[in-house]
């Protein structure tokens, strides 16, 4: 083993100091997200320690809603030596109308349901060719 693979980690460390399971990991990998710093001689991915706090900020960018494209953008500022604090303003700013959108279409849909619900019958009169005639429109 080289000196300098002593302090890189196996994706088998690295997965279980991130809680990122090993199959995500080597999609992120695929997806350009992360990259592994080297392989060794058998072959076994190799990642710098720094490699979980970006497996962290993936994880938190995808809570809050940013596509893996999206946060692919993030890093790609990042890895060319800028904060990408202002890209993800912008798209935490879109992602919030989104949120407020999907909330719009959840209240609407909730009164159209209360309004089912208010009319419902719990025994119907049976029409031919309805299949719940509480739902015909």
């Amino acid at each position: 083993m080289l000196v300098q693979e002593q302090s890189l980690l196996k994706i088998g460390e690295l997965a279980a100091q991130s809680g990122v399971p090993i199959k995500t990991i080597r999609y992120y990998e695929e997806l350009r997200l992360i990259q592994s710093s080297e392989r060794t001689e058998g072959h076994f991915r190799l990642f710098h320690p720094n490699t979980s706090t970006r497996l962290a900020f993936i994880k938190r960018l995808q809570s809050l809603g940013l596509s893996l494209q999206e946060i692919r953008d993030c890093l790609a500022v990042y890895d060319q030596g800028d904060l990408p604090c202002g890209d993800i303003q912008t798209k935490l700013e879109h992602q919030v109308f989104k949120v407020d959108q999907q909330i719009a279409e959840l209240t609407l849909l909730r009164q159209e349901l209360s309004s089912i619900l208010q009319r419902w019958s719990v025994s119907p009169q049976q029409q031919q060719g309805e299949i719940c005639p509480n739902l015909q429109v």
